[in-house]
């Protein structure tokens, strides 16, 4: 599974999560277990942030979008 397609709250917080409700919503980057500490995280620079071809519907959360793991390997539009 790819680390944009996960939640990163347990079985219990996603039950009751008002954001998981929806499958579709994302977690907002105001919530604490959208926090990103994984190695492959860093920020996208300016260029990279602008990237028509990345498919920013496959995150899971906000600051996914920020990310230049993400826009690197994530999914394309074409």
């Amino acid at each position: 599974m790819a680390c944009w397609s996960d939640r990163g709250c347990d079985d219990e917080m996603r039950s009751r999560c008002p954001h998981a409700i929806d499958p579709t919503e994302r977690c907002p980057a105001s919530c604490r277990f959208a926090d990103c500490e994984r190695p492959t995280r860093s920020v996208a620079s300016p260029l990279l942030l602008l990237d028509p071809d990345v498919d920013r519907t496959a995150t899971m959360k906000e600051t996914c979008v920020s990310c230049a793991f993400f826009l690197e390997n994530g999914p394309r539009t074409r």
